[in-house]
């Protein structure tokens, strides 16, 4: 199998091949695989086998696109390289690498992650999905996802760009979808001689289909319309940071008032913040956490 990189020009629409209901396992996993290897995108962390920069590239892509990702991914890396730098960092200085990305609560989780990695395992992160899912931000389904990207184990999961193409090629159009109903065919259709291919190949293809056919996600029993984010408690989360990181320790009622919000729902926002462990408040100021 090729790795990621091409030496020709790839097409900027890709033809998705008609569906057929639905295909043998074999019939599938060429499809998958020769689509790969005609379409497979170039990303910065699929050049590397490295757990630290796997576990940053998940833990970034979840919820986010992989066009933002890009842009912060290597801004990341170069400001903390490894879990021993990621570990010792302040606070504000993650929040601040982070800023752009979104769902502040994410790099806070990869901080307690380094810091686990760093104080229960001697700076190498398991390689036990079971282990993983334990640890802050990650979940069954992206402890699964590290595993197969930085060891190349043959574990089974579903995430959004994944479970779209199994339901389009394999289930009927009138009726919704459960993962339940997915997983044995992801595990059935797993290419075990490699699997970080073959969910790259995946997630490719997925992506793929969300651009030129209607959706199919909207048929899994997990299909949740995201929210807008103008007027929602995550942007004023938002705001709060980044009016901290330029003007750390703070007046409580000035930031308050600063933010420009209803004051019950700003200072509800402020008391999830500080249980949550991105800020501390000492008297009437309030500062990122230092540690």
């Amino acid at each position: 199998m090729k790795n990621s990189r091409h030496t020709v020009p790839k097409p900027a629409e890709p033809d998705i091949l008609p569906r057929q209901h639905p295909p043998s396992i074999e019939e599938f996993q060429k499809m998958v695989l020769d689509f790969y290897r005609e379409y497979g995108r170039d990303l910065a962390w699929r050049e590397t086998t490295d757990p630290f920069r796997i576990l940053v590239s998940e833990i970034m892509l979840q919820q986010t696109q992989v066009e933002r990702v890009t842009v912060k991914y290597p801004a990341f890396l170069s400001g903390f390289p490894d879990f021993p730098s990621l570990a010792q960092a302040p606070l504000a200085d993650v929040l601040a690498v982070w800023q752009g990305m979104g769902y502040n609560r994410r790099a806070i989780s990869l901080q307690k992650i380094a810091r686990r990695v760093v104080e229960e395992f001697d700076g190498i992160l398991p390689q036990d999905p079971d282990i993983l899912a334990t640890f802050p931000g990650i979940g069954k389904a992206t402890a699964a996802s590290i595993c197969a990207f930085a060891f190349n184990m043959p574990v089974v999961f579903i995430e959004t760009n994944i479970r779209r193409v199994f339901i389009h090629f394999f289930f009927e159009e009138d009726k919704p979808v459960h993962d339940a109903d997915i997983l044995p065919l992801v595990q059935k259709a797993l290419y075990r001689k490699n699997p970080r291919i073959w969910y790259w190949a995946l997630m490719d293809l997925g992506s793929a289909l969300r651009k030129t056919v209607p959706n199919p996600n909207r048929r899994s029993a997990q299909y949740v319309r995201q929210s807008a984010f103008e007027g929602s408690d995550r942007e004023i989360r938002g705001k709060i940071l980044q009016m901290l990181l330029k003007n750390p320790d703070q007046v409580y009622e000035d930031l308050i008032r600063n933010t420009g919000g209803d004051r019950d729902r700003v200072l509800r926002i402020l008391c999830t913040l500080e249980k949550e462990g991105f800020l501390a408040h000492t008297g009437n100021r309030i500062a990122i956490q230092s540690r």
